[in-house]
């Protein structure tokens, strides 16, 4: 049995080393948790992107699922009285300051940007978790079905805080990415889709509760989807990414792929020694223009 083939592609990718540019280039534990970081991901970067809340409205929030009441962070143009919606969909890691990050990067570009903690049903915080084999058993335990649920619910959620559901597009990183292709397959309302290095192809000890993986899923995209990868990520090879491009191209979906040479899995984490300066902001300009292109953003 290759008991490789059955870890998540994304945790494949995360748990390969990257390598270090110099000594000293990283917070201590205790620093990135009074930051806000995750604590399972290991030691934080010094240099990681920071984004102000000026001319932005931030805060907490909780969304009404089954099961209860899912916490949400979200951010918006101060002003904006009916701005384009952009979920923002997770590492496996949680909630932590890297992905509020992201999202009030998303606010500053004009969008409604909301990030959903949808594995808080565990009741456990995944940002406190130091070891991923207790982190991996909750986000492994998520189902599809329930994780389409509560990304409806908080589209349903956007609208009721005036936010134009009309423009709607979802964003994600790692498992987060995945999740993209996978919402971009269930959510005929969505307008667009960028995936930063989301696995496309399942272990098969998750079929259960991850039916189709997306590239089984290319023929029922609904949105065109950006991918962006990196060509040394362990856990995505590029010849996953070529055979997704062309499921999608055979389909006839709209989807544009950049593969950037050298970057790893987890290329636009800035707080990880997996980040590529060059890849990662390359990456978000894309991201931006592709939202733009497809009329989510103005």
């Amino acid at each position: 049995m290759n008991v490789r083939s059955n870890i998540p592609s994304d945790i494949i990718g995360l748990t390969t080393p990257s390598p270090l540019s110099r000594r000293g280039f990283f917070m201590t534990a205790s620093a990135a948790a009074a930051a806000g970081y995750t604590l399972a991901a290991g030691p934080v970067r010094a240099q990681v992107v920071t984004t102000d809340t000026t001319g932005l409205k931030v805060g907490d929030a909780t969304v009404k699922v089954a099961g209860g009441d899912m916490p949400v962070y979200f951010a918006r143009p101060d002003n904006a009285t009916n701005p384009p919606v952009v979920l923002v969909a997770m590492e496996i890691f949680g909630l932590h300051e890297y992905i509020r990050d992201v999202t009030r990067r998303l606010a500053k570009a004009g969008a409604l940007a909301i990030a959903p903690n949808y594995y808080f049903r565990s009741g456990e915080d995944l940002t406190k978790i130091t070891e991923m084999p207790k982190l991996m058993p909750i986000v492994n335990g998520k189902t599809d079905a329930e994780l389409m649920a509560d990304l409806d619910a908080t589209v349903a959620w956007a609208k009721a805080q005036g936010g134009d559901t009309g423009k709607l597009a979802i964003l994600g990183f790692c498992r987060g990415g995945r999740t993209v292709w996978e919402y971009s397959a269930h959510n005929k309302d969505l307008k667009a889709g960028v995936a930063f290095y989301g696995s496309l192809v399942d272990p098969p000890a998750q079929k259960e509760k991850w039916p189709k993986s997306p590239t089984e899923l290319a023929a029922d995209v609904k949105a065109p989807v950006l991918g962006l990868y990196g060509a040394e990520d362990t856990g995505i090879p590029v010849a996953q990414v070529e055979a997704m491009k062309e499921a999608l191209a055979k389909a006839n979906k709209t989807a544009e792929f950049k593969i950037y040479p050298g970057a790893p899995h987890g290329f636009h984490a800035d707080y990880r020694p997996s980040y590529r300066k060059e890849a990662a902001e390359d990456g978000w300009k894309m991201a931006i223009e592709w939202l733009k292109k497809h009329k989510v953003l103005a």
